[in-house]
């Protein structure tokens, strides 16, 4: 099942533009810092939201590493 949303994910990167991957790449990051922060002052119901953010943000920036490469 987290097969098929991961295609999804990269998919959708797919059909956007450099402006909009490093306006998304940001907005996670903020999101990431806020969540950790958050961890560190009291436990999160799920910390694999963690992991699974860091991972969403790589496959973003490799996108966008392929669309400045013309891949």
């Amino acid at each position: 099942m987290a097969n098929k949303t991961s295609y999804d994910f990269n998919k959708s990167l797919q059909d956007m533009n450099v402006q909009d991957l490093q306006a998304k790449i940001q907005e996670d990051q903020l999101r990431l810092k806020k969540l950790e922060f958050a961890h560190a002052i009291s436990p999160l119901e799920n910390p694999m939201n963690i992991r699974a953010l860091r991972r969403d943000i790589a496959r973003i920036k490799t996108q966008l590493k392929k669309k400045e490469l013309g891949i």
